[in-house]
């Protein structure tokens, strides 16, 4: 009886790691791999780098991003970090254009 006391809290300290650190970390590889998986070219991702760029081709491990017109870059599989939502194109009439003059700025500007 006393061997059961002695190991019931090392097996609860075992199963709060298991339920705490090991299923979240499990759910987010797969959630990442998910991700990874699902990209194609023409898709906006974002890397674990901070890089911006649109995804030109997919190899088994690797992927070509294009970071700016005409410039391409290899990299990992994994080291996608999102997709970036597809932007709606905004229209002219949607957008209002303020513009902010300050009549005093003209006479401060000589001081």
């Amino acid at each position: 009886m006393d061997i059961a006391y002695f190991l019931l809290p090392f097996v609860v300290l075992i199963a709060a790691f298991f339920f705490l650190v090991v299923l979240p970390q499990r759910r987010r590889i797969a959630s990442h791999q998910m991700l990874v998986d699902s990209l194609r070219a023409g898709d906006r991702i974002v890397t674990t780098g901070g890089i911006y760029g649109t995804v030109r081709s997919i190899a088994e491990t690797t992927m070509a991003i294009e970071v700016a017109p005409g410039f391409d870059i290899t990299v990992a599989r994994g080291a996608i970090a999102r997709l970036e939502p597809k932007a709606a194109p905004a229209s002219t009439s949607d957008v209002a254009v303020t513009q902010h003059t300050d009549p005093d700025a003209d006479a401060d500007a000589g001081d």
